[in-house]
C-alpha cells in the first residue's frame, strides 16, 4: 500500500505541477484553456485517491491526527508530495 501511496503522490505532484505552471498560463496568457481540460481530471482523480490513500494508510504508517494533516496539506502545495515523500515516506 505504501508502494501505492508514493506512486499516486508523485503523478499527484507532478500533474499538480503541470496544470499550475503549464497549463493555467496557457490559458491566460494565450486564451487557450484545453490544456487545463486535459489536465484538470487526471489530476483532480489523483488528488481525491491521494487524499483517501493517505488517510487508510494513516494506521499501517503509525500517523498521529497531525502528521496526517501534514501529509494532507502537501498535497496543495507546490512541490509539497516530493516533500511528503521524503520526510513521511
Amino acid at each position: 500500500m505504501k508502494s501505492i501511496f508514493r506512486i499516486v503522490s508523485f503523478l499527484e505532484g507532478v500533474s499538480y505541477l503541470l496544470l499550475l505552471f503549464i497549463a493555467t498560463p496557457i490559458k491566460y496568457l494565450h486564451g487557450d484553456a484545453s490544456y487545463v481540460k486535459m489536465l484538470g481530471m487526471p489530476h483532480g482523480l489523483l488528488f481525491m485517491l491521494y487524499i483517501v490513500l493517505a488517510i487508510v494508510i494513516q494506521k499501517q504508517m503509525n500517523w498521529n491526527n497531525k502528521t496526517l494533516g501534514i501529509v494532507l496539506l502537501c498535497s496543495i502545495i507546490p512541490f509539497g508530495t516530493f516533500y511528503m515523500d521524503k520526510k513521511y515516506l
